[in-house]
């Protein structure tokens, strides 16, 4: 792929703040990327008339309007191709994915998940942290494959739990690691560094370690050059 053609395609259910973050990111770095489009699966979602008022092409494919989930998956994957992406990043798209849909865009298709992947798969990640007693919560970017919540780790975000949490509180902490990191692998991705290698791990070119921590300062990374 050439790093100056990227297309990139997001996907969101809401507010999107973390697409915020990934058009903030493309812009404000000047990044070999364009935001090719915004899709939406609600119409109300509020990540839209964000996307709009900064002249991005955004589109609804309203899932209520299918009978099924593989109706919408190949309505919404029709959609998403009319952009001809290289990547599809999922940005609170409050949607389980049709293995068909997953298959479709393989090795395009990036997630956030607000846990340490494999921990707390699913919905309600910060309750299930906060019931096992865990010290240590974050988030998760990583390859879509048709198991939910897992495929290749791209990278990682680590927080620390504190006695008096809430899920509410937990919750906060993730998101502001959970900007940070979408917007460094955004980056990586744009510039064509992201590889799988033989074992379907992640490779990032010139970069070996791809953890972020929050600390009282803000989110420091741990990224070192290879």
């Amino acid at each position: 792929m050439s790093s100056s053609a990227c297309r990139i395609v997001v996907l969101i259910s809401g507010r999107g703040s973390n697409m915020q973050t990934i058009v903030n990111t493309v812009r404000d770095r000047g990044l070999p990327a364009t935001i090719s489009a915004v899709i939406a699966n609600k119409p109300d979602a509020g990540g839209l008339e964000w996307a709009r008022q900064r002249g991005v092409p955004t589109a609804v494919v309203p899932h209520r309007d299918y009978d099924s989930r593989e109706a919408f998956d190949a309505a919404l994957a029709d959609a998403i191709e009319q952009y001809q992406p290289h990547y599809v990043l999922l940005a609170g798209f409050m949607r389980v994915l049709t293995p068909a849909f997953v298959e479709r865009f393989n090795g395009r298709l990036i997630n956030i998940h607000p846990s340490l992947l494999p921990a707390f798969p699913g919905l309600h990640t910060h309750q299930q942290a906060l019931a096992m007693g865990v010290q240590w919560h974050g988030c998760t970017v990583h390859f879509v494959t048709p198991v939910l919540d897992h495929g290749p780790i791209v990278a990682q975000g680590v927080v620390p739990v504190l006695a008096d949490d809430t899920p509410e509180d937990l919750a906060a902490r993730v998101l502001q690691v959970e900007h940070r990191i979408y917007a460094d692998v955004t980056g990586w991705l744009a510039e064509g560094r992201v590889t799988l290698d033989a074992m379907q791990r992640v490779q990032v070119a010139g970069v070996s370690s791809r953890s972020f921590v929050l600390t009282p300062d803000g989110v420091t990374s741990s990224e070192r050059s290879s």
